[in-house]
């Protein structure tokens, strides 16, 4: 048994200060309970050592250490340092014993599982204490202070018996104590009779007839006026006197066998009786008070019974009466003396504190003048004496200090050593355990995103098994029908109902910057490949988590102070962690955007005094901006007042341009990321003014045009394929790409691909967006190529880039497959197109004149 007396502080009770409490390990529970004495039946309390940490702190004393648990921390003090590092060693090797029991873990009822269980955490918990010994080797047993024969020993006394009484545990306290004067009536005898007189007989050497004689006397002699009184306390007496003194007595002198014991025993009794005798005789001056007053009562009232007449009896009533006004004014007169007098005594105390005061202060003065009258006497001395003779005292006091400190501090780093030996050896272990947990986690992990994977996959295939039996089967019986389009709307419904309960649909709603995960399209259709496209889109984000993501978030967390480089724009590319986007973008922009101070302010204040042309058709725009997001869906939404400060106040920056219907959207996805109004505001004036060429955004849109021939051509020399397909069946693909170009994407994409398609469009321009342009049709390119009509192509061509579900492979069509693509090229068909363009122009131009003029002179 691991047990013994050790000192605890009490720190919560009203007395603060050390209490002696018997301490025994519990292998049931790994808890250590303790008690007030070994004797005690119940514990005091319990300290749980599962979960618990152990320390020892030089600063705290030689012998102090702390058990700290989750609710709170117990200070422990045992009687040397051997003894303190034995329960700390032992404490620690009991506790890994416990957690390594394999009988903590209840078989399941698969046993396949329970095996694999069994061993995970076996694995997990496992500790070899062996390898604690590498860092602490064993403490010898200290037999004297611990284990069951410090049990008999008596316990160690604090400095008064009140101190050592635990007054949180009052009920405890009360049934140890009766659990021991009953254990202490069983060991007396059997018979029930408190006083057993037996055992008196059996001792007849304790008492003899003379001294019970002497005892009756006296008793009879103090009470002689009630014989039933004097029989019950003589009987009363007797008991006492041999059940508490002789009785006791006579077995004390049958255990002791010293004569010393019986000396000190006997010396015992005769306290006990002393102080018997002194609680009887103040019960004896009580009783002759209380009776004299009686025998005045029983005075009074015979006079009052033996009066002859009324009369007589009414003199002896006010005479009484006289009596108690007197002793009243009496009373008073005294009450008001002894306050006359506490005041004087008040005041002469006040008085005597002051003559202390000054007299301490006079004594502190003298003690001062002598301490330097000594100081000089020996100042003088060792002038007077022999200065080598000074010098080797000073050395010899100096060595002798610094010995003392040197001797302090060995003995401190000694105390350290032993103390960081037993820190390391609860780290090693913790981290051994720590290691095993994040393994187990890890793996845990990466199964459920396997598994969540394979249930968005499984639930997209069916989803598209629906569509395809709706679609491709025409002539269902219409019972049939009815039943595919049920079981649609209730997959399109099922993250609607249990998407707070199951963890395998999609987890919310909305995405983190407020995109509607699936949108709520009005056709059919629509939605229902919206939901495929969203499941597959999580399905591929779960896979590429541990494998791709992870890795890319590690290393942009590795990313101080960002400037230009080949590494960035490769991490970039990959697309950038939400975490980091807002201080990427912020960078970006502030390398090609000087802010002036206060100019959006400036803005700001001329659009609420001057109201803009463009005023009313931003008004008409914000409704329409973005409306599957839950930040501007509606006119209350609470981005919607900021986006309309952002798109006024570009208004007035940029007078030739002012408002072009496409702006609302790309402030509004700025604002998204940056939130700061203002940061949004420099954003849209990069991308205005930095990044899309001049006249982009003008009435005419001509370099917009421009674009569209240039990714004609383009997707002539990269798709020549898809690009004879459109030629084959009249397509005209500037009708669904230029919108893509005039907003980069805003309403085509996903949110989780717009970003990634923005962050490399804000960093290198937009060469960007013909890359991913090219790669969306790139991307579906199979699929286009199998549908033989223009009206089919064209309804396919509304919605196939809600068709795209991996980003990744997205991007890796954009970057890696339609290389080269160098900006030189881009800038040349540019201009090459732009001077057809405006060639065209100015014949059509030309042409209206014409046609102008002929008309006027025709007339009317």
């Amino acid at each position: 048994k691991l047990c013994g007396y050790l000192n605890k502080l009490g720190i919560k009770g009203p007395i603060k200060t050390w209490k002696s409490r018997w301490f025994i390990y519990d292998e049931n529970k790994c808890h250590l309970l303790y008690y007030r004495t070994a004797q005690d039946v119940n514990p005091l309390g319990s300290i749980d050592l599962s979960s618990a940490s152990f320390d020892c702190k030089v600063e705290n004393g030689e012998g102090v250490f702390e058990i700290r648990t989750p609710s709170r921390v117990f200070t422990l003090k045992a009687i040397s340092k051997q003894a303190m590092m034995y329960w700390l060693q032992q404490l620690q090797v009991r506790r890994w014993e416990f957690c390594n029991a394999p009988s903590r873990f209840p078989p399941k009822t698969n046993a396949g599982l329970s095996c694999s269980l069994a061993s995970c955490l076996l694995v997990c918990f496992y500790v070899d204490v062996v390898d604690s010994e590498a860092f602490m080797p064993p403490v010898k047993t200290p037999t004297e202070v611990v284990g069951l024969k410090a049990a008999s020993l008596p316990a160690p006394q604090t400095s008064t018996a009140l101190q050592n009484i635990s007054l949180k545990h009052p009920w405890t306290e009360i049934q140890n104590t009766v659990y021991n004067i009953c254990v202490s009536k069983q060991l007396r005898g059997n018979n029930g009779n408190i006083f057993n007189f037996s055992e008196f007989q059996e001792h007849p050497e304790s008492l003899d007839e003379e001294q019970e004689a002497e005892v009756e006397a006296g008793f009879k002699e103090e009470i002689p006026e009630d014989g039933r009184l004097e029989s019950r306390m003589n009987w009363v007496r007797k008991a006492k006197w041999m059940n508490s003194g002789f009785l006791g007595l006579a077995e004390e002198l049958s255990r002791e066998r010293s004569s010393m014991d019986k000396v000190s025993v006997l010396q015992q009794q005769i306290l006990t009786l002393t102080e018997e005798v002194k609680s009887q005789k103040e019960l004896v001056k009580l009783l002759h008070k209380a009776l004299e007053a009686a025998q005045q009562e029983k005075r009074v009232s015979s006079m009052y019974l033996t009066a002859a007449e009324d009369k007589d009896r009414l003199e002896l009533v006010r005479h009484k009466v006289r009596q108690i006004a007197d002793l009243t004014s009496r009373l008073e007169a005294l009450e008001k003396e002894k306050k006359e007098l506490e005041q004087m005594l008040a005041l002469r105390d006040s008085h005597i504190q002051e003559l202390k005061e000054h007299v301490q202060h006079l004594m502190e003065k003298n003690h001062a003048k002598q301490e330097v009258i000594m100081a000089l006497t020996e100042q003088m001395a060792r002038e007077l004496s022999d200065p080598l003779q000074e010098a080797n005292t000073i050395t010899a006091e100096t060595l002798y200090k610094q010995q003392e400190e040197i001797e302090h501090l060995k003995d401190d780093i000694d105390a350290y050593k032993t103390q960081n030996q037993f820190l390391n050896s609860e780290i090693h272990q913790v981290t051994r355990l720590w290691t095993s947990a994040a393994e187990n986690e890890k793996a845990l992990l990466m199964k459920c995103a396997c598994l969540q994977a394979r249930n968005c996959q499984m639930e997209s295939k069916y989803l598209t098994v629906l569509r395809k039996l709706q679609e491709t089967v025409p002539g269902l019986p219409s019972s049939d029908a009815e039943l595919v389009r049920n079981l649609i709307q209730e997959a399109l419904q099922w993250d609607v109902k249990e998407g707070a309960e199951e963890a395998l649909c999609l987890s919310s709603e909305y995405d983190e910057y407020g995109f509607m995960t699936v949108p709520d399209y009005e056709v059919e259709d629509w939605k229902l490949l919206a939901k495929i496209q969203a499941l597959e889109i999580k399905s591929n984000n779960l896979r590429s988590q541990e494998v791709v993501e992870k890795p890319l978030r590690d290393r942009w967390n590795g990313v101080g102070e960002l400037s230009p480089s080949a590494e960035l724009k490769g991490l970039i590319r990959s697309g950038i962690p939400a975490e980091h986007r807002q201080r990427v973008w912020r960078w970006i922009v502030s390398r090609h955007c000087s802010r002036l101070p206060d100019h959006y302010q400036r803005l700001l204040r001329q659009s609420k005094s001057t109201e803009h042309p463009a005023c009313r058709q931003i008004e008409l725009d914000l409704p329409r901006t973005l409306t599957n997001n839950k930040y501007f869906s509606s006119p209350t939404s609470q981005l919607i007042p900021k986006l309309r400060r952002v798109l006024l106040a570009f208004s007035w920056h940029n007078p030739a341009i002012g408002y072009c219907q496409g702006l609302n959207r790309l402030a509004a996805v700025a604002l998204l990321v940056l939130e700061d109004e203002e940061s949004a505001f420099w954003c849209l004036v990069h991308i205005v003014e930095n990044l899309m060429p001049a006249d982009y955004y003008s009435d005419t849109l001509i370099t917009s045009q421009v674009d569209q021939r240039v990714f004609k051509d383009f997707l002539a020399e990269k798709l020549p394929r898809l690009t004879a397909h459109f030629e084959q069946h009249q397509i005209d693909v500037s009708l669904i790409t230029f919108n893509w170009f005039l907003v980069a994407f805003v309403d085509s994409l996903v949110s989780d691909i717009l970003l990634r398609v923005w962050d490399a469009f804000l960093y290198e321009g937009t060469k960007v967006i013909f890359r991913y342009a090219l790669a969306i049709f790139k991307y579906n390119e199979e699929e286009i190529l199998r549908i033989h009509d223009n009206v089919e192509i064209y309804q396919y061509l509304r919605f196939f880039t809600r068709m795209i579900v991996d980003g990744r492979k997205l991007m890796n069509i954009a970057f890696n497959e339609l290389n080269p693509f160098p900006m030189k090229l881009l800038r040349n068909r540019r201009t090459m197109h732009r001077e057809e363009l405006e060639t065209e122009l100015c014949e059509l131009e030309q042409i209206k004149a014409a046609y102008v003029k002929e008309r006027a002179e025709q007339g009317p």
